[in-house]
């Protein structure tokens, strides 16, 4: 399970709860040149493989994630982050709660 809100004021992190079992997202800005979204991910929830056709950045504000970028893993906790490359596929797994930020620049 997925849902999706917009941020349209000042946004705090806390503003996007866990939800048992789901996936979670809160988009911050949308603009033509890129979007930034905040998702809180509950344990075990995943984002199955897929590709996007823009360069990705993952910051993990808490918790940790595997991401997989081209099959290789990256584990990752609070305060890092990886680039998922546009056109390479990449998948993430909560390995327990997380929150990320997903910057995408489409220029």
């Amino acid at each position: 399970m997925t849902s999706t809100s917009t941020c349209t004021s000042t946004c705090r992190l806390g503003v996007l709860e866990y939800q048992p079992g789901a996936v979670v997202s809160r988009t911050i800005i949308e603009k033509p040149s890129g979007t930034v979204t905040l998702f809180a991910f509950d344990r075990g929830a995943r984002l199955s493989e897929h590709t996007a056709p823009f360069d990705a950045l993952v910051y993990v504000i808490e918790g940790e994630v595997e991401v997989l970028i081209d099959g290789s893993p990256h584990d990752l906790k609070a305060g890092e982050m990886v680039i998922m490359p546009a056109n390479h596929p990449h998948a993430l797994k909560a390995l327990e709660r997380f929150k990320m930020l997903l910057v995408m620049i489409r220029s």
